[in-house]
C-alpha cells in the first residue's frame, strides 16, 4: 500500500509542474494594452450614447455648440467632465490588474472634484443671496442627474466587458471605477446638450449623475466581475 503522504506530495509536485509549464510562455499584459481596452470601450459606446440622446425627447446637441466649445462660461463644465473621465480611465487601468498599486488614483479623482467644488463655493459666496438658489438649481435640476445616469448605460456596459476581460481582484472598487468611467462619459456627452453652466449646478447635479453609476458598479461589481 502506497504511503498517502507520498501520493499527496507527488500530486502537489505534478500540479506545480503543470502551473509552471502553463506559465512558461506567458507574458504580462502591457499597461498600455489595458488602457486601450477602456479607450475602445468608450469609442464603441459613444455612437450608442449619441443614438440614445437623439431618441429621448428633448435631448440633442445644443444649436450653439460651436460657439460654446470655442470659449464661454461653459468651458469649466466641459473641462470638468473630461478630467473626471480621464481620472476614471486611470482608476480602471489600475484596478483591472491584480495587486497593482492604487497610488495616485484618489488624487486623480479628487482633484477635479475639489476644483469644481471650490468654483461652486466661490460662486455662491460672491453671489447675491437671492441669486444663490438659481445658481444651485438652474432650470433643469430635476432631470440633470437622471439624464447623465441614463446616458452612462452604453459606457457602463462597455467598461464592465473590458474589465471582465482582465483580472480585477478588488471587485467592488473595480465596479465602482467602471461606473465612474461610465458616469463621466455620460456627463461629457450630456454637457453637449445642457445649457446650465453655473459651477454650483455642475458641482451638485453632475456629480450626483456620476455617483449613480458609480454606486451601481460598486454594488454589482462583485457579481459581474467575478472570475
Amino acid at each position: 500500500m502506497k504511503d498517502p503522504t507520498v501520493r499527496t506530495m507527488n500530486g502537489a509536485i505534478a500540479t506545480d509542474a503543470l502551473i509552471a509549464r502553463l506559465a512558461q510562455d506567458a507574458a504580462p499584459v502591457r499597461p498600455a494594452a489595458i488602457g486601450a481596452r477602456f479607450a475602445l470601450a468608450l469609442v464603441l459606446a459613444l455612437p450608442l450614447t449619441t443614438i440614445l440622446m437623439a431618441a429621448v425627447p428633448g435631448f440633442g446637441l445644443r444649436p450653439d455648440l460651436s460657439a460654446v466649445l470655442s470659449g464661454s462660461p461653459d468651458l469649466p463644465k466641459h473641462l470638468f467632465t473630461l478630467a473626471m473621465l480621464a481620472a476614471a480611465w486611470f482608476a480602471c487601468t489600475r484596478l483591472a490588474r491584480p495587486g497593482a498599486s492604487l497610488r495616485g488614483v484618489s488624487g486623480a479623482v479628487g482633484l477635479p472634484v475639489a476644483a469644481m467644488l471650490a468654483l461652486a463655493v466661490a460662486a455662491l459666496v460672491t453671489a447675491a443671496p437671492q441669486a444663490r438658489a438659481a445658481l444651485l438649481l438652474g432650470e433643469t435640476w430635476t432631470s440633470c442627474a437622471a439624464s447623465i445616469a441614463l446616458l452612462s448605460l452604453p459606457a457602463f456596459a462597455g467598461a464592465i466587458v473590458a474589465m471582465r476581460g482582465l483580472a480585477p481582484t478588488r471587485l467592488g472598487l473595480a465596479g465602482a471605477a467602471a461606473g465612474l468611467f461610465a458616469g463621466a462619459a455620460g456627463a461629457a456627452v450630456f454637457a453637449l446638450h445642457c445649457t446650465e453652466a453655473a459651477a454650483p449646478f455642475v458641482a451638485v447635479w453632475y456629480l450626483l449623475g456620476m455617483a449613480v453609476p458609480t454606486a451601481a458598479g460598486a454594488l454589482a461589481g462583485p457579481r459581474l466581475l467575478r472570475w
